[in-house]
């Protein structure tokens, strides 16, 4: 995983201009406990769109968000790999 990581960060670097505006996008079990875990790893939690799946069983949560450097969106995507269930496109 740190290899990934690694090169992940690495494109971040070269091909992108600082701060920049990055799309995240989630899906997780339709879990108010998971949802509220993701939802607080935003500075604007009201910038969050959300789809359901036709079963309910499952959300789609994308936001756009300012980010300052390629730390700032590796953190999210750890934090969010804590989260059991949860899918990171």
């Amino acid at each position: 995983m740190e290899e990934n990581i690694a090169k992940f960060h690495e494109l971040l670097v070269d091909q992108q201009e600082w701060p920049m505006l990055y799309y995240f996008k989630f899906i997780i079990h339709n879990n108010q406990e998971k949802l509220n875990q993701v939802k607080g790893f935003f500075a604007d939690p009201e910038a969050i769109t959300y789809k359901t799946s036709r079963d309910i069983r499952f959300i789609g949560m994308s936001c756009k968000q300012w980010m300052p450097d390629p730390e700032s969106i590796i953190n999210i995507y750890k934090q969010a790999s804590q989260i059991e269930g949860l899918i990171s496109l």
